[in-house]
Formats: C-alpha cells, sequence, structure tokens
C-alpha cells in the first residue's frame, strides 16, 4: 500500500521554497509531511500532499523539477524504542532503508514514519507481519 511522495528540485537560494510553498497555498494544497536535503547547490523537496495530482499538475504548470515515487507510510508507537525497532525488523528481513523521516499528528501515541525501500510489496508484508499499520493516501489525508 503505497502513498505518492513528491519530490522536488530546488536551487539552493533564497527564497525559493517560499515560491514554491506560496504555488501550493495559493492552490489550497496542504502539506502533510516534508523533508529537505540539500547540498550546496540545490536541495531535493520531499513531501507528502493532501492531493498530489493536482500538486503535480502545478508544479509542472510552473515549470518545477520533480518526481512522484511510490513510498510506504507506517504507523508506529509514539514511544521510546519504535523507531529502532522499526529498524531492526527491516535490517534482519534484508530490507535496505533509501531514506525515512516522520511526522506525528494529533492521534494520541501514534507517529508515522514515511519509508523510502527498493520493494513496497515485500517491505508492506513484512511490517504487516510484524503488526505494524500500513497507512493508505486516503488516511494520510485525514490525519
Amino acid at each position: 500500500m503505497a502513498v505518492k511522495q513528491i519530490s522536488v528540485f530546488l536551487e539552493n537560494k533564497p527564497g525559493r521554497l517560499a515560491e514554491l510553498t506560496d504555488i501550493l497555498s495559493q492552490q489550497k494544497i496542504n502539506i502533510r509531511a516534508l523533508s529537505i536535503a540539500d547540498t550546496k547547490d540545490f536541495g531535493i523537496l520531499r513531501l507528502i500532499v493532501d492531493d498530489p495530482d493536482k500538486t503535480g499538475e502545478k508544479l509542472r504548470e510552473a515549470e518545477c523539477i520533480f518526481t512522484v515515487a511510490p513510498v510506504l507510510a507506517v504507523a508506529i508507537p509514539d514511544e521510546p524504542g519504535s523507531l529502532s525497532n522499526i529498524l531492526h525488523i527491516l535490517a534482519d528481513n534484508d530490507i535496505n532503508l533509501e531514506y525515512t523521516y516522520a511526522f506525528i499528528t494529533r492521534e494520541v501515541e501514534c507517529a508515522y514514519m514515511i519509508l523510502r525501500v527498493e520493494d513496497n510489496e515485500a517491505t508492506s508484508a513484512v511490517l504487516a507481519e510484524q503488526g505494524f499499520k500500513l497507512v493508505s493516501q486516503e488516511e494520510l489525508f485525514s490525519l
């Protein structure tokens, strides 16, 4: 059960991130989670939004360079050791984690992780077998 993540390539200069968020704001697109990785010249903004299709359309119109990739969203207990636990499960099942980022919601005792792995199906099966709840795109929108 993958969700759509949008990765936008941005020049690393003042105001560029503000310009991008203005596009989303003007279209009433809500950011649910984000992560930024940067280098000297550019950054990669990874987004989970409430309307990925509309976001892609508006980014195309603004001539932004972006990709859409399937990632996993998994609910984990919001308590010490949860991150370590899920990372050990992935390692024990020979699943390479390319990157991850997390966010919390108003839901009590729950945090959410976005996982980028090579094989979403196999990873989903492993996590479900271990009792983790995978979250759909629609469920993320309602958080």
